[in-house]
């Protein structure tokens, strides 16, 4: 990416990063607790899909204004935005098989990319501000879901939540075969500090992420798998 506009640097784990990232799970949290009846809460569901787009839209427009938007990364093919998309249907449709979708790569991809962001700028920089309202959103969304409106994944579901997401990574895999892109981290580790800078060298780490993808997806589910045991036993 060729540096745009001089501003601040980001700084990893800094107070604005910490704020972003308290801020998306304090709103969830207050929503969760606050909202209440079907009207306020399809207000609340359609206000998150509208920041979904808008963010995303937002994203957009700032790569192509800062002239970084290429074929790397102008294509939606990121597992945040597959996330994004599912949680835009789970929100405006109440459709709790996109919820699960939104659920697991929301926590799965875009929590790990909230983590370690693969930005240049700093805030007030608009690349810190549409990053983390893109990403923020996504994990505000699918936990308001999750502890407002009472959505919650099922283990039956898991064989095509997995397939789902083999499914993603053929689509991205093709597409970096096809144009020597690298979305999915499928053909290199990324530049900045992740998770896969503890895996091993490509190709082999990409059975490696497969095998974590699999066991990120057991420990997000393992709280209602605790829930359910600790209510069969009380019966």
């Amino acid at each position: 990416m060729q540096p745009g506009p001089a501003g601040t640097p980001f700084v990893m784990f800094g107070t604005a990063h910490l704020a972003a990232l308290a801020l998306a799970l304090l709103f969830a949290l207050a929503a969760s607790a606050a909202v209440r009846g079907p009207r306020a809460d399809r207000a609340l569901r359609y206000f998150l899909a509208a920041l979904l787009l808008g963010s995303w839209l937002c994203w957009y427009i700032l790569f192509a204004w800062r002239g970084w938007l290429t074929l790397a990364n102008g294509l939606p093919l990121n597992l945040c935005d597959w996330a994004s998309a599912a949680l835009v249907v789970a929100l405006l449709g109440a459709d709790r098989r996109a919820y699960m979708l939104g659920y697991f790569w929301g926590l799965g991809g875009t929590l790990q990319a909230a983590l370690t962001p693969d930005i240049q700028y700093g805030f007030p920089d608009p690349q810190f501000l549409f990053f983390f309202l893109k990403h923020g959103t996504i994990l505000a969304a699918l936990l308001y879901l999750t502890l407002g409106a009472g959505f919650r994944p099922h283990l039956r579901a898991m064989p095509r939540i997995i397939a789902a997401t083999l499914g993603y990574a053929l689509v991205a895999g093709f597409a970096d075969w096809l144009l020597g892109t690298n979305y999915g981290f499928l053909r290199a580790k990324p530049a900045n500090i992740s998770l896969l800078a503890l895996l091993s060298p490509w190709p082999w780490y990409i059975p490696e992420l497969v095998l974590i993808g699999v066991g990120s997806m057991l420990l997000y589910y393992a709280p209602f798998f605790a829930v359910d045991l600790s209510r069969a036993r009380r019966r």
